[in-house]
């Protein structure tokens, strides 16, 4: 496994997303909450990864619970990271929510600790000065953001007098609004992106089809309309071949090139400890410039109808949104 260094953290390239485990919309169920994911959260460790990140809403704090389980006695094994949603940003309430937090993980200190999202209600200063008591009190040791614009950003470190260490959000072959603004910035200032989505929900995966639509709570999303599936295709269709060419899989090429970008780790999740397996080798797989440019190309040349347009094709084939 692959590690980067940033603002005195050690996080391995690739991580473990558990935002499935104990959430039902999902529909893995209690069995694979009392099993399977256990046994994903230990074998991540045993491959090296040490990212692993969860958050208060996944699950009603039934991930971080199924993390502390898994965990066990190898938490100093793991960077473990955690979300607030700050829908009341004041220090009380952010002050208790971390502390259940913690307490859900079985630990004294969160490692990193990130606002899921802005709250467009509230300026930053209440927030961001309520994480800057926990960071000073020990509770957590890393602050950073999740969903925040470079604007949001760089206002959360105005306003708690310094850095932020990380901003997760969604980024992929098939959204790559973060490098317009957040990826150089965070290179420029040795922070971190934490790409949340990295296989996009599994489409870039090249299991999907138009006629092979996933079920549960990925087959509502625009991306996996068949329109949008067909419109996919050629950036599918370079994926496998990128991926014929090392004997790897289209998900592992995708995850593999989100990490040629310096000051990026990744946070795909898992269904089964093959699949944690199958991502945590992308940390090893390296793709030529040539390899780079041809998905770069065909990333951007990939248009999936959205908005109205995409709710029209949904009506088109009866398919729910």
């Amino acid at each position: 496994m692959r590690y980067i260094e940033a603002g005195g953290a050690r996080v391995s390239v690739v991580g473990l997303g558990t935002w499935q485990f104990g959430s039902p919309e999902w529909g893995y169920g209690k069995a694979f909450a009392s099993g399977e994911a256990l046994r994903i959260v230990q074998r991540a460790l045993d491959l090296g990864i040490n990212l692993i990140d969860t958050a208060e809403v996944y699950g009603f704090g039934a991930s971080e619970r199924i993390v502390a389980q898994a965990l066990g006695t190898r938490r100093p094994e793991a960077f473990l990271a955690t979300k607030v949603a700050p829908a009341f940003p004041f220090d009380p309430v952010i002050h208790r929510r971390a502390v259940a937090s913690a307490r859900r993980l079985g630990v004294d200190r969160i490692d990193l600790y990130q606002a899921h999202w802005p709250n467009p209600l509230f300026p930053p200063e209440p927030l961001f000065r309520a994480l800057g008591r926990l960071q000073r009190e020990g509770l957590v040791t890393h602050l950073g953001v999740s969903n925040y614009s470079l604007a949001g950003w760089q206002a959360g470190e105005k306003s708690l007098g310094g850095p932020l260490l990380s901003n997760q959000v969604a980024y992929s072959l098939v959204n790559r609004r973060p490098e317009r603004e957040l990826l150089p910035w965070a290179q420029d200032r040795g922070r971190l992106l934490i790409a949340h989505s990295p296989l996009a929900a599994g489409v870039l995966s090249g299991r999907y089809s138009g006629s092979n639509r996933p079920r549960a709570m990925r087959s509502v999303r625009p991306l996996f309309l068949p329109d949008n599936l067909e419109r996919a295709a050629p950036l599918l269709g370079a994926l496998r071949e990128v991926a014929a060419a090392h004997g790897t899989t289209p998900a592992q090429v995708a995850l593999a090139w989100l990490l040629h970008h310096p000051n990026v780790v990744v946070i795909p999740g898992a269904s089964s400890v093959a699949q944690l397996e199958s991502n945590a080798a992308a940390a090893e797989l390296e793709l030529s410039d040539e390899e780079q440019r041809l998905l770069d190309d065909e990333s951007s040349r990939f248009s999936p109808r959205a908005g109205v347009g995409a709710f029209a094709s949904a009506l088109r084939t009866r398919i729910p949104v």
